[in-house]
């Protein structure tokens, strides 16, 4: 059994049931002037996802939107401080995110999350989770011998070392994304142009469209 059936044949409760809102999601639209979406930077360590998404985040804000950045490390420090890095705890870890992810949604706000999210399935789990065309998934497309160059926290040098299990691109597989609505090239661009890239894509996609007051 993969890791993701492992995590979907959880059982759930049949006494939890769904409390509905009074103010509702197109309602929190309109007062922030844009649409909600989820932004799902994935690749590997050191492609500079949460560079990016900082980047785009800080652009959002200056346009006036409502934004938040949901990181993989920052997350792991409170929410995620259970799990380790092995695939069942991959799965949970992404699982956890994208029902946070869809809380920021409900809440009219344009969220990043910059995750490795190594799995195809996982990712795709949490796109089903949410409305149609709400999932962004943006791939920050940086070979593997280029993020090992970069290696910010020394973490490949250490996983080449053998004192880092499971680590995605050495001893653990990153399945690359294979029709993201925006695929960025770090070798190419800038982050500032890599940045301008996702926010042209919401312009283009209508997500920024202000909206008129209920």
């Amino acid at each position: 059994m993969s890791p993701y059936k492992e995590m979907d044949s959880l059982d759930k409760s049949t006494d939890v049931v769904w409390h509905q809102a009074s103010v509702l999601r197109n309602e929190r639209e309109a007062s922030n002037g844009h649409n909600g979406a989820v932004l799902w930077f994935t690749g590997l360590s050191g492609s500079g996802k949460s560079t990016i998404a900082n980047a785009v985040d800080r652009m959002l804000h200056n346009l006036g939107c409502t934004t938040y950045v949901l990181d993989g490390d920052n997350v792991r420090h409170g929410l995620n401080a259970d799990l380790n890095f092995s695939d069942v705890d991959r799965v949970e870890n992404i699982r956890r995110i994208g029902e946070v992810s869809k809380l920021f949604l409900d809440a009219g706000l344009i969220v990043s999350t910059a995750f490795i999210s190594p799995f195809i399935a996982d990712r795709a789990m949490v796109r089903e989770q949410l409305p149609e065309k709400q999932f962004i998934e943006v791939f920050v497309d940086t070979p593997l011998e280029v993020c090992e160059q970069r290696d910010p926290k020394g973490l490949y040098k250490k996983a080449r070392a053998g004192e880092i299990k499971h680590f995605t691109g050495i001893d653990s597989a990153y399945e690359a994304p294979e029709s993201a609505e925006v695929h960025i090239n770090t070798e190419r661009h800038s982050i500032e142009e890599c940045a301008k890239q996702v926010v042209d894509y919401l312009h283009l996609s209508g997500f920024l469209a202000i909206k008129k007051s209920l």
